[in-house]
This record gives structure tokens, C-alpha cells and sequence, in this order.
């Protein structure tokens, strides 16, 4: 009997990397993972591919996240993530396979302080949320098979050996094991995400047979601050050197808080608080399972 092909790409990120951790250890899927050796911003390349692997899912985990970096690199931020996109739903559609597209919290601008659900008109007004809310765009009109999933704060496995590309959390932890005290602010809230609850809700979705938007994002909020310090506290490392500052002059609040709003009407899963997500993380990733 023929196993369906699940095609990862950007195997190498944080999800990505989860994904693999995931699907490989009991899940009847011919599992498939690509990175830079498959570009997906060329479409007869991700064509190509497609054909080969006989794929009947796509995840697709790869994008250019450093919010820095879109700005000074517009261009290349909408070719990967818009363009890369298309692509993979131009692919997918014409093997009849359902894609998966991970979007962000930053399709929201954060002025309005409310949290967000799937039916709110996103407000993106930074080139990387702009580019991702292109990339939703080009899925949603070129594949009817879709799922679209925002998070917010994501976290995990990726071990980045180079600085420059560390995420936040992984930066906080250098900080903590060189003892080094660093500003955060309390002006931005949302909501910490581990890889491994998005990777769960993955798998529950593709049982469930579902398809459409989904926001899914660990439950409670935190401002940026409050999240450092318990990468810190949970770590061993003294939350204190993490100290206050704000973003944005005169300490205006920014919100991307995502409501779970699909979740809670389908019933798909339940999405943990962030504060026990984030311990039983840490516990994995001390243990080294």
C-alpha cells in the first residue's frame, strides 16, 4: 500500500526541524525534507520536485523571519516569502495535495490592543509581515487544499551555531550562561509558542482532514520582558539581568495577542498556557530527548 508523501521545507528552521523530529518517529508518512537544496522561489525547480517526491502534503516552514533583515532586503523578503509561496501552491495544486503554510502574528499591525482572531483584516506594517501576508494571499488563490496557520513568538529546536542567527530565545540564553544583563521591553505583548505544540497541532489537523485559517498560538500573554525572564528562570540563570526598557517612545503598548477562535469552534485541539509550554520544552531540551 502506497504512503502518503509529506514534503518539509526549510527542514532546518525551528519548525522544520520539529516537524522532521516528529513525523519520523511513528507516522505512516514517506517523509521528505528540503532546504536551500530545493529553491522554492524558482517554480519549475519546486515543480521538478514536486513530480519526483509524488508529494500529497507540503509544509512549508521555509521563509526569512529576521524582521531586520526584510527591511534592508525587501526584494529578496517578498521573493521567498510570497513568491515561495506561490510556488508551493502552484505544486501542490497540480498534484491534487494539500498545502501547509506557516504565516505570523505580524500580518497585525499590534495597534489595536484586543487580541486578534482569524476573521480580523490584517493591518501588516513591517516588509516582513507584509511579505507573509502576501504569501497567505498567493495560497489561499492558488490551492483550495490550504491550511494557513499564524503563530505568535515561536520558539525551538533549531540550534543556531552562528550569532546572527539566534532567535530570541536562544539569544536570551546567551545572555544568561555569560551572566551578561541586557533591556527587553514592556511595551510589546503576546504569546510565546513552542515548535513542539505546533508540530502537535499538525498532526491533529492532518487526522482531522481540516482546511482554512487557523491562529494557533499558546494561550495566556506576556509583554517581551516577562517572556525573557522565563527563558531565564526556567534555565537556571538569574531573570534579573533581564531589565526594562520600551520600543516605542512614551511606552505606547503594541498587541499581536492571536485568539484561537478556529481551534475553539472545531474542536481540533486545545493550545496549552504558555508558561507550562514553555517548562515542559525546557525539560525536554534538558534532558535531551
Amino acid at each position: 500500500m502506497r504512503r502518503e508523501c509529506l514534503w518539509i521545507t526549510g527542514c532546518e528552521g525551528r519548525l522544520g526541524s520539529e516537524l522532521m523530529r516528529l513525523f519520523k518517529k511513528k507516522y505512516n508518512y514517506k517523509l521528505v525534507t528540503t532546504d536551500r537544496d530545493v529553491d522554492i522561489t524558482n517554480l519549475q525547480e519546486v515543480n521538478r520536485a514536486a513530480d519526483i517526491y509524488e508529494v500529497d502534503i507540503v509544509i512549508n516552514c521555509a521563509s526569512i523571519s529576521d524582521r531586520e533583515y526584510c527591511e534592508k532586503n525587501r526584494i529578496e523578503a517578498y521573493r521567498v516569502n510570497a513568491l515561495g509561496a506561490r510556488n508551493l501552491a502552484i505544486a501542490s495544486r497540480r498534484k491534487n495535495a494539500t498545502i501547509i503554510h506557516m504565516s505570523s502574528d505580524d500580518v497585525f499591525s499590534g495597534i489595536h490592543k484586543r487580541s486578534k482572531n482569524e476573521f480580523d483584516l490584517p493591518t501588516p506594517d513591517t516588509v516582513y509581515g507584509q511579505t507573509k501576508y502576501a504569501g497567505e494571499i498567493f495560497v489561499k488563490e492558488m490551492n483550495p487544499k490550504h491550511l494557513i496557520i499564524r503563530s505568535s513568538w515561536v520558539y525551538g529546536s533549531r540550534k543556531a551555531l552562528l550569532p546572527e542567527y539566534q532567535d530570541f530565545y536562544q539569544k536570551v540564553l546567551e545572555y544568561g550562561k555569560n551572566g551578561q544583563s541586557f533591556e527587553c521591553p514592556i511595551d510589546v505583548i503576546s504569546t510565546p509558542t513552542s515548535t513542539v505544540e505546533i508540530a502537535r497541532f499538525i498532526r491533529d489537523v492532518l487526522k482531522a482532514d481540516e482546511y482554512g485559517l487557523f491562529h494557533v498560538s499558546c494561550e495566556g500573554a506576556c509583554t517581551k520582558r516577562e517572556y525573557a525572564r522565563k527563558i531565564l528562570e526556567l534555565n537556571g540563570y538569574d531573570p534579573d539581568l533581564c531589565k526594562a526598557s520600551f520600543e516605542k517612545e512614551g511606552g505606547a503598548v503594541t498587541s499581536t495577542l492571536l485568539e484561537n477562535l478556529m481551534l475553539k469552534m472545531t474542536g481540533i485541539c486545545e493550545m496549552p498556557d504558555w508558561q507550562d509550554a514553555m517548562k515542559e520544552y525546557v525539560e525536554r531540551e534538558k534532558g535531551g530527548k
